[in-house]
Formats: structure tokens, sequence, C-alpha cells
């Protein structure tokens, strides 16, 4: 029997041999771990669809301490995103939450709340019209950000200040409709942008200082 059985969001897979992939996961319990799967790329693969991009599913793995990736034996799914594949909108939206997700989330260190934001955006972007799409990303990116830790002050007009406000106090699914300018979108736009990189700049800047210090 496998070791342990979570409850997990699949973010990115990567080809691995001829049949093996290495996928990157975020599990309610553990946070993000990484794992493979053998013969995952195979005609009757134990994993089926399960691990398609932002799968809800319930994974089966075993996992040792002295090894980074775990080994995964099968999946259950729970949720799959197919009914937004026919939506281009809906599509790259998926792409920058798994992206994002993946380059924010620091491994094996559990973070409930960022996998129940996940779970809470994919099930709007479900149940939502197709104007919905992008209203859910901003509220998304400004929670991310917010979760890990690098969210500022906010510094911008004062229509995205009142947006932003909402998306930030309001669960996803209660955010009220609105028409979307390209002005509100480019601004809140720059303040993730700038938000995100002045991050990365303490992190590759911090370190050198800090060593010089020494």
């Amino acid at each position: 029997m496998p070791a342990r059985v979570s409850e997990a969001l699949i973010l990115r897979t990567f080809p691995l041999k001829e049949s093996d992939l290495v996928v990157s996961f975020l599990t309610r319990d553990q946070g993000k771990l990484r794992g493979v799967a053998r013969r995952a790329r195979r005609p009757k693969s134990p994993f089926g669809s399960g691990l398609e991009r932002l799968s809800h599913v319930k994974l089966y793995y075993f996992q040792r301490e002295t090894r980074e990736l775990v080994n995964l034996d099968s999946c259950e799914l729970i949720h799959s995103q197919f009914s937004l594949a026919p939506d281009y909108a809906a599509g790259v939206a998926l792409d920058v939450m798994s992206d994002v997700s993946e380059q924010l989330l620091p491994p094996a260190e559990p973070s409930e709340r960022f996998f129940r934001l996940l779970v809470a955006v994919l099930d709007f972007l479900r149940t939502s019209e197709a104007q919905g799409v992008w209203q859910a990303m901003n509220y998304f990116l400004l929670w991310a950000v917010r979760l890990s830790g690098i969210l500022p002050e906010l510094r911008v007009a004062v229509e995205s200040m009142e947006i932003a406000e909402e998306m930030l106090y309001t669960p996803v699914a209660r955010l009220t409709p609105r028409t979307w300018t390209r002005e509100t979108a480019a601004d809140l736009r720059r303040l993730l942008v700038r938000t995100i990189e002045e991050h990365i700049e303490r992190r590759l800047v911090t370190v050198p200082l800090l060593e010089t210090a020494i």
C-alpha cells in the first residue's frame, strides 16, 4: 500500500525517459512536492487523465526522507478542467495559475490557504461565464502575492484600488460583475509585475550583501 494519500492539485509535468513523468503538485497537507510517475505516458497508465494541468485529485505516493522526489503510485480524479479547454481565455488563465503557483510556492511547506485559493478560483471558472475569467485571474494574482508575503501597500488609481480591495476581502464567487477597462487592467498588471520584480530583486541582492557584511 502507498505510504501516503493526499488531496492534490497538479501544477506541472515534465517528460522523463520514454514513458515516465516528473510531476510537480500541491498537496493540502504537505505543500508543493515533486515526484516520478512511472509509465504515466503509456496508453494504459494507472494515472489516466489525472495528471493534466490543475487537475484536482486524490494522489497515492511513497515518500522517503532521504529522497527529494516521491514515487507516485496512482491517483483518483476529483475534478478535471476539461470543460475549460474550448475557451482560449480560460486556457491562458490555467497556464498563469499553474506557472505562478509553481514559481511562488516553496517546496514542502504546507499552505492550505493557497490550496483553497486555487480550488475556489477553479470552481468559479468552471461555473462562471467567459467574461469572469479575467476577474478571477486578478483575484487569484492579488491573493497569490499576498499569501506569499510580497504584496506591499497598494499605490494605484482610486478605481483600481477599489477593485483590488474588493478582491482581497470578498470571496471570488461574490465579486461584483464589472466591465474591465484597458486602464484598470494595465494598472493592476503594473502593480503585480513590479511587486514580483521587487521581491525577486530582494532575493538576488540580499544574499550578496549579507555575505559582504560577514
